[in-house]
């Protein structure tokens, strides 16, 4: 049975998924991803790993669809940016090389959306009457730093309670390994399953800090970006609402004229 892609219940006002089925979903996401970069006769990129592409079937079984076949004599560099707004890896900002190590970028990203229930793609940052607009990615960095990793997970994910934070601590962890700004420092995939699936120990998921403030940088041109969106739609909505009103005003004038001329025409002769 097709359950749909993983934005549905992710980000819906549906059931929240529980927490074992999140990690089943990060789990078998990331087996995909290792077997499309080592596991084909060509190595297979994808270029835009998020939500929407992932597809979910009966246990909640992730699997990854609309890939970029990548060569070995291709250069990895594109000459078109790929991608979607909120999980682009820093190369395609830079013209560096792409490379499988993107597709690791993008799935950390993924990684922090299923652990916390926010969204990377659409709505970047979060509003708090405390921290005001804050980038979600940055957000979870302070928060490794500070070591309140449940603070990550319950924001929107609806799983206060049911998870611990050694549980929460280890995605969020691995998640940051994957989103470093060098593509080096990225762990690659099948590295990524070994650590899921707890064949590898967590000491190699070592986030480092300094790989990780160019979030500073991000997390400020997203929440501009977020907020320049925000007064647009409150422009459209408030633009909208004057049309609407305008239409009310011209159509009762219209009605007063029309009916000013229909008592005039039907008036007797001697007036």
């Amino acid at each position: 049975m097709d359950r749909g892609s993983l934005d549905r219940p992710l980000f819906g006002n549906g059931p929240a998924l529980e927490w074992q089925e999140r990690f089943d979903i990060a789990l078998g996401t990331a087996r995909g991803l290792a077997y499309l970069h080592g596991g084909c006769e060509h190595k297979i990129i994808h270029c835009d790993v998020k939500p929407e592409n992932i597809l979910l079937h009966d246990h909640f079984q992730a699997k990854i669809g609309l890939s970029k076949l990548l060569t070995p004599e291709q250069s990895s560099l594109f000459t078109t940016m790929r991608g979607t707004r909120g999980y682009l890896a820093p190369e395609w900002l830079t013209n560096s090389a792409i490379s499988e190590k993107t597709d690791v970028y993008n799935f950390g990203m993924v990684l922090l959306e299923l652990v916390s229930g926010e969204c990377s793609g659409a709505n970047n940052s979060l509003s708090s009457s405390v921290m005001g607009l804050v980038y979600f990615p940055l957000f979870a960095l302070e928060m490794h730093e500070q070591g309140r990793y449940l603070e990550v997970g319950a924001r929107r994910s609806r799983l206060e309670g049911r998870v611990s934070n050694k549980e929460v601590e280890k995605l969020v962890r691995i998640a940051l390994c994957c989103i470093h700004e060098e593509p080096a420092l990225r762990p690659s995939m099948a590295t990524v399953v070994g650590m899921l699936e707890g064949g590898l120990p967590l000491t190699q998921a070592q986030p480092r800090v300094e790989s990780l403030i160019f979030f500073r940088f991000y997390g400020r041109r997203f929440t501009e970006a977020s907020m320049v969106d925000d007064e647009n739609r409150q422009s459209d909505d408030q633009l909208m609402l004057y049309q609407q009103q305008n239409s009310i005003v011209t159509t009762a004038s219209d009605t007063y004229f029309s009916l000013m001329s229909s008592q005039k025409s039907q008036a007797p002769d001697n007036v």
